[in-house]
């Protein structure tokens, strides 16, 4: 492969622009292999999940259940006083995890030999960016083999006055040093629900605006329902069919929104405003026609089923590239990226895409929903199990939600959904079996350890009969 044009810029073997999950984990790994690698990044040191996403969210999450915890005292038997919230120390408990993570980061790309550096990547050519250092002056660099793994950022919509209320993304709220008083929510989605239970939890009034007239439209009904009403009943209220037409005020302060529903107005008033309705690739001002690197409408990188971008020798990675945005499929993109620079055959077409929802209880499904499968006309046998029958749950005093399973004919497993306490815990058992084509029954007859929430397999597997 050709190298750069520009003998003036530094070259690499692999220059990777962000430090995302694919980016990070293939900077270390050809870094092990004893390439001379390169990676920029222009702010989090280990990309978003561990600074501003997927761990601090759950840190918060976690804290909130405490709360909830320390809420019902009594049932455990402990005579303490009323519990208070102090966000200082909530937040400052996140601050710390984060810190610890961004070290191990660094010891790792240390540890791996790759030359980390701070600035903003732009490319201006094939295969060749220059970087403005974070501590001044400019570096050229080119590589044979380029990685764009910049990510994507959270959008804020449109809306009149929406923007001068200086809103809450999910990366102002991990920093909330005080309770709000009333938090407005834009958007039932992951990040919208997480932090609206959470700060129900904490204390606040929660109001969220959903324009669907359901929560999780994608999810089945049955399971969107049981969800809600867990949601309404740690105070969390919802405005359904509904969107916000203006606000005017302050975030953080007081701030009125005007909000259109099905056959009229109102006026709500509350103290904070966080907008999770949206994200979009941080593909835009870093030159990539400079690099011949084509986009979709959306603005994400064209890749092929290997993450091969338009311009030879450049791949593209994670949320920038249209991947399922998942810190887990970014992972698995960096194993097709990696195979794919090995040699080996590796895509991502048909792949496996399994989630959680960090609500409490959690959500967690891979495969087929049920409610598409009847849209479909597909045959299946459903498995249906309530979580109270799985005796961990009742030693826990969390039995709320159930387990569903769809059967095909010849007894595979074509989609799982669990709805309950460590429902997250209970994907891969069941992933397994479907990857690997296994009927239902090798999971129903494990010995599987008592009382323990996998045990649970078993059970819902059990309602199917024997055979």
């Amino acid at each position: 492969m050709a190298s750069s044009v520009n003998s003036g810029a530094e070259h690499f073997d692999v220059l990777i622009l962000g430090s995302g999950e694919a980016g990070k984990y293939l900077s270390w790994t050809l870094g092990g292999d004893g390439k001379r690698v390169a990676l920029v990044e222009r702010r989090y040191i280990g990309g978003s999940c561990p600074n501003i996403a997927c761990l601090p969210s759950k840190n918060i999450v976690h804290s909130a259940k405490v709360a909830w915890y320390a809420r019902r005292l009594n049932e455990f038997g402990l005579n303490l006083p009323a519990p208070g919230v102090d966000m200082t120390v909530v937040r400052d408990r996140k601050r710390a995890m984060v810190s610890g993570l961004v070290d191990v980061h660094n010891k790792r790309f240390a540890a791996n030999h790759v030359e980390f550096i701070c600035g903003q990547g732009i490319f201006i050519g094939p295969r060749e960016i220059s970087v403005n250092l974070q501590q001044g002056g400019t570096r050229l660099l080119s590589a044979d083999t380029v990685i764009v793994s910049t990510g994507s950022r959270a959008t804020v919509p449109d809306i009149p006055g929406l923007r001068a209320s200086q809103p809450m993304t999910h990366v102002e709220e991990l920093e909330l040093d005080t309770l709000p008083e009333h938090l407005l929510v834009l958007g039932a989605g992951y990040v919208g629900l997480e932090f609206a239970q959470a700060m129900a939890r904490f204390g606040s009034r929660v109001t969220v605006i959903a324009k669907h007239e359901r929560l999780l439209p994608h999810e089945d009904q049955d399971i969107a329902a049981t969800l809600c009403q867990l949601l309404i009943a740690d105070g969390v209220e919802f405005l359904f069919r509904s969107n916000v037409e203006s606000v005017s005020g302050h975030s953080g302060d007081a701030i009125e929104a005007r909000i259109s529903s099905v056959g009229h107005q109102q006026t709500l008033q509350a103290t904070h405003i966080l907008v999770a309705t949206g994200r979009a690739p941080n593909t835009d001002g870093i030159g990539l026609e400079k690099a011949g690197i084509e986009l979709h409408a959306t603005g994400h990188i064209k890749v092929n089923a290997s993450l091969q971008t338009s311009a030879e020798g450049v791949y593209a990675v994670g949320d920038c590239a249209g991947s399922p945005h998942f810190t887990h499929v970014a992972y698995d993109d960096y194993r097709t990226v990696y195979r794919t620079l090995k040699g080996d055959s590796r895509i991502t077409t048909g792949r496996q895409v399994p989630y959680t929802l960090f609500t409490d209880p959690e959500l967690a499904h891979v495969g087929l929903h049920e409610d598409n499968a009847k849209r479909q006309g597909i045959s299946y046998r459903l498995a249906k199990l309530p979580m109270a029958a799985i005796l961990r749950t009742r030693t826990l005093g969390e039995t709320e939600g159930f387990l569903k399973a769809l059967i095909a004919d010849d007894d595979r497993i074509l989609g799982f959904t669990a709805l309950g306490v460590g429902a997250g815990e209970l994907l891969a058992p069941v992933q397994l079996a479907m990857s690997a084509g296994l009927p239902y029954t090798a999971l129903r007859d494990l010995i599987i350890t008592h009382p323990t929430m996998t045990e649970g397999l078993v059970f819902l597997f059990s309602t199917l009969g024997s055979k």
